[in-house]
């Protein structure tokens, strides 16, 4: 029996999982169907960004924002919009601010620059080249796409051993940028401090926490209020994915943690 067993124990409607452990992959559930992926779609948006990067449509570094930010900020929660508004609540590098905005902000620059839309461009750039033929970005670069955990596992296995991207750009997105920043995670309540990467979240000290107590603290991702994560973890070239239809409430947080864990030791052996 395998801890990815769990998964099917979860009150939701419908799920599919994929766990990712070196060369072996476990599956639950439909692996074909499509989810909504609600904040899940950061990940998928930072990569084309940090591809943006790279083809020159902008640097990390380059002024976009408020004034005093830089992509680099917005990528890493540090620019200090807002959740839905583009108007700063915060100056910039004060706080982590958990900004869907800010993604919006780099997703029209691209569009601008690229003279296409930014869902098309992270089509070409991304979803084309893996074969990720049932995702699509529909809406917000932060917060509107909908794919599946197949799909999804295709990309964990592009973070784990990058194709698309250089190695450097990766190890940077997936190092924590301005460190010292607390914020809240949506859900889980203010953290001090609140590590994020370049579109990644970094579990670090956070506590209460989506991942199970006993992970890493170097395990990066992302979940989605639509009852949606993923996670990676490079070193041991680990990830699983798993999407409900059930929002994001008061069941996953002790499931999901519960869940992590036990797959953590079952796969750590």
């Amino acid at each position: 029996m395998s801890a990815l067993d769990k998964v099917k124990d979860w009150p939701v409607e419908n799920v599919a999982a994929v766990l990712l452990n070196g060369g072996e992959t476990t599956t639950t559930g439909d692996t074909s169907r499509v989810f909504e992926l609600a904040s899940v779609t950061k990940l998928l948006a930072a990569y084309g960004f940090l591809l943006a990067v790279e083809e020159g449509v902008f640097e990390l570094d380059s002024p976009l924002g408020p004034e005093g930010s830089t992509v680099r900020h917005l990528l890493a929660h540090a620019s200090g919009v807002g959740m839905s508004s583009r108007e700063p609540e915060k100056g910039v590098g004060e706080r982590r601010i958990y900004s869907s905005a800010g993604f919006e902000i780099l997703a029209d620059e691209v569009a601008d620059e690229a003279g296409m839309s930014f869902a098309e461009y992270l089509d070409l750039a991304v979803f084309q080249p893996l074969g990720m033929a049932d995702t699509e970005l529909y809406g917000s670069a932060g917060h509107e796409a909908r794919s599946t955990a197949a799909d999804l596992a295709t990309f964990a296995r592009e973070v784990l051993d990058p194709q698309l991207l250089h190695p450097d750009t990766l190890a940077d997105a997936l190092s924590v940028q301005f460190p010292d920043l607390r914020g809240v995670v949506p859900g889980y309540g203010m953290q001090r401090p609140c590590p994020w990467g370049l579109g990644f979240e970094i579990r670090g000290e956070k506590s209460p926490h989506w991942t199970g107590a006993s992970m890493p603290e170097d395990i990066v991702g992302h979940f989605g209020q639509a009852g949606t994560y993923l996670w990676v973890h490079r070193p041991t070239h680990r990830a699983m994915v798993a999407l409900t239809d059930r929002n994001f409430g008061s069941w996953a947080k002790p499931l999901w943690a519960e869940t992590n864990d036990e797959i953590w030791r079952e796969v750590a052996g």
